[in-house]
């Protein structure tokens, strides 16, 4: 451990330097299909952001928020959006291979309870005795677990109903299930879709609001690309907050990028996923503190221990083992207002 982290400090140093990558390319991978919460990658390199940095990124559809570290150990990608809690996964058993996460963009997680405003849903506590939909294989589904720990909930009072994630919404409004466990980004476009309102029709109860620290989605990078390429690592973290701090000042901006790539996306309805994701995912007192891209350092750990325990991981990474902050633009150029 000790080596890795004199190695990690000798990255920041040169990290630090101000000469750019030239021409460099890089492979970037999405963590799923298309969607607005994408717009701030695509807006760097229609802007140019990219290429101010000396970079050549190409973007490509992801297969889930886990496949993103999967891909990247492959060495089919550099750098991608993907879950923090995959990396501490692999970290555990792999740890000369798992990404690094240098830019935190989720500081909560996208797993929610999703009930009925007029249901007999009113907390997360209110879950025992009723009958619950969950995808099966789902991140939200596999977190209850650590959600029941931080909550005080009785699981063996939940009756789980694996179904499948395209039709949970549907089964709670016809009064299948007492809830269902989501990704609320996700849910909150469905309901929407499905001619409700999932503000007034709907309460979600965030896993995060609940107790549960963990973080979520950002951008990672290979350990290969931090080692032969730290200035280029430092380009494309500047070029994505560029963007990103864009797109959180006018989410019109983010609709706009991912229609631009995909004209027959419903560019009102991304820009309503926009705002919704950077609401309740990326705005908290925690980003407030230490901007886009930051981290607790302290919950981080707390976070790693969660997922230790969740997952029986064989080993606790450090959390410096999982994140740096090496690669960050200063804070004032990161910072909510």
């Amino acid at each position: 451990m000790k080596k890795y982290l004199l190695g990690a400090l000798a990255l920041a140093l040169l990290a630090s330097s101000p000469a750019l990558a030239e021409n460099t390319k890089i492979k970037f991978t999405l963590d799923w299909k298309l969607q607005g919460i994408h717009g701030w990658f695509y807006l760097a390199k229609q802007k140019g952001y990219f290429a101010d940095e000396g970079l050549d990124v190409t973007i490509d559809q992801g297969e889930g928020s886990a496949a993103t570290v999967t891909r990247i150990i492959s060495g089919a990608y550099d750098a991608g959006f993907g879950d923090m809690n995959a990396i501490i996964q692999t970290a555990a058993t792999k740890p000369d291979e798992a990404p690094v996460m240098v830019y935190q963009m989720y500081v909560q997680p996208p797993f929610a309870v999703l009930a009925k405003a007029d249901g007999p849903i009113k907390t997360v506590k209110d879950l025992e005795g009723k009958k619950v939909a969950g995808g099966a294989g789902s991140s939200a589904t596999r977190m209850l677990p650590a959600l029941a720990k931080s909550a005080d909930i009785d699981l063996s009072k939940v009756e789980i109903v694996n179904v499948s994630p395209s039709i949970q919404e549907q089964m709670l409004i016809q009064g299948n299930v007492d809830a269902s466990l989501v990704f609320n980004v996700t849910a909150y476009l469905n309901i929407i879709g499905l001619g409700m309102d999932p503000e007034k029709d709907f309460t979600f109860f965030g896993y995060g609001d609940s107790g549960l620290e963990i973080y979520s989605n950002g951008i990672m990078v290979s350990q290969k690309l931090l080692k032969e390429k730290p200035a280029a690592v430092k380009g494309l973290v500047k070029a994505i907050n560029r963007a990103v701090m864009e797109v959180i000042a006018d989410p019109s901006l983010g609709g706009a990028a991912v229609k631009e790539v995909e004209p027959l996306i419903k560019e009102d309805l991304e820009v309503k996923r926009l705002e919704f994701a950077i609401k309740n995912l990326m705005t908290s007192d925690e980003s407030l503190k230490y901007g886009v891209g930051g981290v607790d350092m302290d919950r981080l750990s707390r976070s790693i221990l969660v997922i230790k325990d969740l997952y029986d991981l064989p080993t606790t990474p450090a959390a410096t083992a999982v994140y740096t902050d090496a690669f960050l633009p200063p804070l004032a150029e990161r910072t909510l207002k």
